[in-house]
């Protein structure tokens, strides 16, 4: 499956209960995937995972596919969520990138399995692979634009400028989130922080 148009991802559970079994699919998909990639998972692995009958898994996702397009976007979700608290806190634009990454440093020590499987989503269903990096690099440019607009910025943002300071987040994130933890995630932060600045800050 490569970026074709979705049938139905998953159903809306109705209960407290739907969603924590949701949840636990969600969960046990994670750790599925992370561990022997999309093609040699399977449903059955996940529903064992989660300690849930077979038909529990078909209440809520149609296919591996689905809930695979599902972990992408929920994954996305928790990054955002766990980013825009952090960022709100920020003192300016400058600091709200320093801050940004950061937080996803965090995430990634954490969460060490994002990696796999948003790379294997580039060959797995391209187009939540590239929502993905589409929604993360918009929400730095609404960042940056709006710091532009309040005079924080001595460049006026373009969206290139988003897309570079979201590669190198993504870079810093594999070296230093989940490949080696030798470096305090708050210094390389400062470094990092340090060229947009240079980049991007007022004269």
């Amino acid at each position: 499956m490569t970026g074709s148009a979705p049938d139905r991802d998953d159903k809306i559970p109705r209960t407290a209960r739907g969603e924590r079994t949701r949840r636990a699919l969600l969960e046990a998909a994670t750790q599925e995937f992370a561990e022997k990639g999309f093609h040699e998972g399977s449903i059955s692995g996940i529903t064992r995972r989660a300690g849930c009958a077979l038909g529990s898994f078909y209440t809520y996702f149609d296919t591996k596919d689905a809930i695979f397009r599902a972990l992408v976007a929920d994954m996305s979700d928790q990054v955002r969520d766990h980013v825009a608290p952090r960022v709100a806190t920020a003192r300016n634009g400058i600091d709200a990138e320093r801050l940004g990454l950061l937080s996803f440093l965090e995430f990634a020590r954490a969460h060490k399995e994002i990696y796999r499987i948003i790379d294997e989503a580039e060959f797995v269903d391209q187009a939540a692979y590239r929502l993905h990096y589409e929604s993360t690099a918009a929400r730095m440019a609404t960042r940056l634009r709006q710091a532009f607009a309040r005079e924080e910025l001595g460049v006026e943002v373009d969206e290139v400028h988003a897309w570079a300071i979201m590669g190198m987040n993504v870079f810093l994130g594999l070296r230093y989130g989940v490949w080696d933890e030798d470096r305090d995630p708050a210094e390389v932060a400062a470094i990092a922080n340090a060229l947009i600045e240079q980049g991007l800050g007022r004269r």
